[in-house]
């Protein structure tokens, strides 16, 4: 089976989250600025597709290549076989970007790219007429940084984000790959309590619950690159049957998602629903300022508005105080906390043991992290 260069796109600053799950499906990689590269067979790209829990997609580098000049990215995109991954009907839209480079266009990028594509088919297929594009989808990526052209094959479709589990979201949705990658970051295992205290439409707790039951993120949705000619339908189905006997849907969680908003609790649980996970996660409507607990050895992780508007940041900073005062109790959870104000700290009354910084959307952030002091058995084991 033919072995693919492969990029997993994703979120700037958690590339390091996309190349630890990469290793632990098996694979060398090589981690750079939003991308992580790995190599594989088709295979291997819809198990990733299926896996991956931090990325946004999975592409194909079909070619890598210097260009100044409009005429070298033509003759170099069209010495590529494009014949070996594109049937005669193939849809290929070409999407592009550029940074730092010569050929700053971009339209005109794209427009060479599909002209040399379409030449280079065209002659392999004797075409003497325009090509159909009826067929099936192959997105096309030209993207030039610093005069080095990457071309890429994007073999996911709708961003991995895209679960499929959500049917409502409310006001300021928090992307479920970002939201998998907050309870990663975390030091959080299946046998310990998780609440979110603002938990919105219920991303981060369905997430956790993802994690904790080992359920393929991908599993309930299709990638582009299944309805290519060229990707067998048995490897797709062998696949999902494999994940589906990883999964352990046995595992006892403890895993609540509070919010003021009832309306936003009854998406959660709407949500939940839709992901097969409504006996699992708890979701109830509660203040952050009446939350309390006699459990121990806890996380809490919360994406709590972050004020950006300054008719809300007074309401906002009211909302970090009461966090810093109910959780100051919590000594052995730890607490997460996602926000853009960088003055979060002062508010909440304590300087975090670490922050990392994220990015949510176009969004600076940083991840406030505050780390409990769990109490363990004579045993070793936590309490």
């Amino acid at each position: 089976m033919e072995k693919f260069n492969l990029i997993a796109t994703c979120a700037s600053g958690i590339e390091a989250l996309v190349g630890k799950e990469l290793r632990e499906l098996g694979y060398q990689v090589q981690v750079e600025n939003g991308r992580v590269r790995f190599e594989g067979t088709i295979t291997d790209i819809l198990k990733a597709n299926l896996w991956l829990r931090t990325a946004d997609r999975v592409k194909i580098i079909v070619a890598e290549f210097e260009a100044k000049t409009f005429d070298d990215l033509f003759e170099q995109t069209k010495k590529i076989h494009w014949d070996q991954l594109l049937p005669m009907d193939a849809s290929f839209p070409v999407e592009g970007r550029s940074r730092n480079s010569q050929l700053h266009s971009v339209p005109d990028a794209q427009a060479i790219v599909k002209k040399a594509i379409v030449n280079q088919l065209s002659e392999t297929y004797h075409r003497r007429t325009r090509l159909p594009e009826t067929g099936a989808l192959f997105p096309i990526e030209v993207a030039i940084n610093k005069d080095q052209v990457q071309l890429t094959l994007d073999t996911t479709g709708d961003s991995l984000f895209k679960r499929g589990y959500r049917v409502d979201k409310g006001g300021a949705p928090l992307k479920e790959n970002m939201a998998a990658a907050l309870v990663m970051l975390t030091s959080w295992k299946p046998d310990m309590p998780f609440i979110d205290p603002v938990c919105g439409s219920g991303t981060i707790p369905i997430e956790a619950a993802l994690i904790g039951q080992n359920i393929a993120p991908g599993f309930n949705r299709n990638f582009v690159c299944e309805k290519w000619d060229w990707v067998p339908d048995s490897i797709s189905e062998q696949l999902r049957d494999e994940a589906d006997s990883q999964a352990n849907y046995d595992v006892d969680l403890d895993i609540s998602g509070f919010d003021i908003d009832q309306n936003m609790i009854e998406i959660s649980k709407r949500n939940a629903l839709e992901a097969g996970l409504s006996s699992v996660v708890t979701f109830k409507q509660m203040a952050v300022k009446d939350f309390r607990t006699a459990k121990i050895n806890g996380v809490i992780v919360a994406n709590p508005p972050y004020g950006q508007r300054l008719s809300d940041q007074q309401g906002v900073r009211k909302l970090y105080r009461e966090m810093g005062q109910v959780y100051k109790p919590l000594a052995t959870w730890s607490k997460y906390i996602l926000t853009s104000d960088l003055e979060f700290e002062r508010f909440y009354g304590t300087q975090a043991t670490k922050k990392r910084k994220l990015y949510n959307g176009a969004l600076r952030t940083d991840y406030f992290q505050y780390w409990g002091k769990p109490v363990w058995h004579h045993d070793g084991k936590r309490e």
